[in-house]
């Protein structure tokens, strides 16, 4: 079982002219951590699938790896194979990107997309293109401010909405809910319900809604209705995020922060310990290519060459034109 996979996928390109700051157009990747797979893709790439998805006829799951996330999907089979199943499972996590860097591969910080960065941009998107969005999760008092406040700073955007203080195993009730949602066929379904509470609502009734996309959002809701107050910028740039959350809610989190990241190192760690490959796809052609048992260290993005992969080049890493380099 291979510990670390990498799969370039068409690069999509923005839909405006790029800023010098940022003329490059990172390629999503698809990365399988310790079998877990992350699509490891920037802001704009995940804003214009959605985009996508909006125009067209097939809609898709958005969820998130951070390194919470990743421990339920190695404790629960469902939360598994429910985000084996998503289409996007973006990194939302500092963790995530050094524990890819650890086993081999350093990918930029770009990679790392959280709901503070996501939203803002998202939000954006749907004001811009008078797209509609449906809000599910947090408390009734929260849920009604954040519904009042998105109306108030964006409105282009048709909003909706209900709280997340529900049975998830009252049958009626669910059904009920799906009928709101599905009486104004939302572009976007936002589900704040907590990890993993909402992935379970989301795994039980994602093809029930009519949405466009259903988007995995965790405190998002929370934080559109002031009840959690987003990350200083400069802490969050450092991938300190987690310590700032922590000191705001410790009763709350500290299981979850100072349990939960000591054993997912410890996950990495053993992961690290086993029989270790490196493999890259081309997704256009499926070919592989492999080498396996590498041992290589800090091994930099940039030595890849995606350019060439979509030619579907099949030969071995070994070779003297390797794209990987020791």
């Amino acid at each position: 079982m291979t510990s670390l996979q990498v799969r370039p996928i068409k690069s999509i390109q923005p839909t405006h002219p790029p800023t010098p700051a940022k003329s490059e157009v990172l390629p999503a990747v698809d990365i399988s951590l310790l079998g877990r797979r992350i699509t490891c893709m920037t802001t704009d790439s995940i804003i214009q699938s959605i985009d996508r998805a909006c125009q067209g006829d097939r809609a898709i799951v958005v969820a998130n790896y951070n390194v919470n996330s990743f421990n339920f999907s190695m404790e629960l089979p469902w939360f598994y194979d429910f985000m084996q199943s998503a289409d996007i499972t973006h990194c939302d996590g500092t963790g995530i990107l050094k524990a890819i860097e650890y086993m081999g591969l350093k990918l930029p910080s770009d990679y790392r997309v959280s709901y503070t960065t996501l939203m803002p941009q998202l939000l954006d998107y749907c004001e811009t293109k008078h797209r509609s969005m449906f809000l599910l999760g947090s408390k009734p008092e929260f849920a009604d401010l954040a519904l009042e406040n998105l109306r108030k700073q964006y409105p282009n955007i048709k909003a909706y909405g209900h709280h997340g203080y529900f049975s998830m195993e009252d049958a009626q009730e669910n059904n009920a809910i799906i009928d709101q949602i599905n009486q104004v066929e939302p572009d976007i379904l936002l589900l704040g319900m907590g990890v993993p509470r909402q992935e379970s609502w989301a795994w039980k009734h994602r093809h029930q809604v009519n949405a466009k996309a259903i988007l995995l959002g965790g405190a998002a809701i929370d934080r559109l209705a002031g009840g959690v107050v987003d990350c200083p910028k400069p802490i969050s740039g450092l991938g300190l995020e987690w310590v700032y959350r922590l000191i705001q809610e410790p009763n709350r989190l500290a299981n979850r922060y100072l349990v939960g990241n000591p054993a997912f190192a410890l996950h990495v760690v053993l992961g690290k310990s086993n029989h270790l490959s490196l493999q890259i796809k081309d997704h256009e052609s499926n070919n592989w290519i492999t080498e396996e048992t590498l041992n290589f260290k800090d091994l930099s993005f940039k030595d890849f060459n995606f350019s060439h992969l979509t030619a579907g080049v099949t030969r071995s890493t070994r070779s003297q034109h390797s794209t990987i380099s020791h």
